[in-house]
């Protein structure tokens, strides 16, 4: 990229670097509108306002005022901790060998379980479940049988109740649900809300994520725990070496 200058303020140039120093510092949301040519003239017109301002406060002196001073003070102090905490972590890594360690120690965290999409009809009795059945067989769907005598909401979808997981339906829906084959009508199953015709629409096997998958989410975590663990013995050694009283 050339360095042209855009604009010059009281002397001071404004050129296509500082432009795009002050693109990489807006918010990454906001950032696609102001890589458009337009999005750059309102850029660069703030950057014009922002040198007045800031030549109209130093010939008014206003960065001798004492109300300034005391917030520059604050934001010196925030910015030397901030220096100060990356010093600390400067040079803490994760390799290789120990994301792989965790990853084979850990898998548990990283199995996807064993999934079921399924519908159901909902209804009192079981006459009228063993009914509603009857009628599936002689060739009404079960989405129209849903829809037609099911008293569960998920009958606007035919009801539909998507994926789901062990542990997320009452126990005995769920065991139905998990040992159905897939297309199979089940026969009425009493649960504390009446009795449910259930039907599976797919099977999801248990299943591990791969190392690649994840490398990046461990790498990331066990660097935030050596971060988090050498701040706190840090900070631990130094209220052996400075006066600390806590009120």
């Amino acid at each position: 990229m050339s360095n042209k200058v855009l604009a010059i303020v009281n002397g001071v140039e404004i050129t296509e670097l500082d432009l795009q120093d002050a693109l990489n510092r807006v918010p990454q949301n906001q950032r696609n509108h102001y890589t458009s040519e337009t999005g750059k003239k309102q850029l660069l017109d703030q950057m014009v306002g922002f040198e007045l301002l800031y030549n109209d406060a130093k010939v008014k002196e206003q960065d001798k005022e004492n109300e300034f001073l005391k917030q520059l003070e604050i934001i010196k102090k925030d910015a030397l901790i901030q220096y100060s905490i990356q010093k600390m972590f400067k040079g803490i890594t994760v390799s290789d060998e120990e994301v792989n360690k965790f990853y084979e120690e850990n898998k548990n965290q990283f199995k996807t379980p064993e999934t079921v999409s399924a519908k159901h009809i909902l209804v009192d009795t079981e006459e009228e479940a063993t009914k509603i059945a009857d009628e599936i067989k002689n060739g009404l769907s079960f989405e129209e049988a849903a829809g037609k005598y099911s008293k569960c909401p998920s009958k606007a979808q035919g009801g539909s109740l998507g994926n789901f997981a062990r542990g997320q339906m009452v126990p005995e829906f769920e065991d139905a649900a998990f040992s159905l084959e897939i297309g199979v009508v089940s026969m009425p199953v009493k649960t504390q809300f009446g009795y449910h015709l259930i039907k599976v629409e797919d099977k999801k096997e248990s299943s591990s994520r791969e190392l690649k998958e994840v490398e990046g989410f461990i790498k990331n975590r066990l660097l935030q725990e050596k971060q988090s663990h050498k701040y706190l013995d840090d900070v631990e050694e130094l209220k052996g070496k400075y006066n600390v009283e806590i009120k």
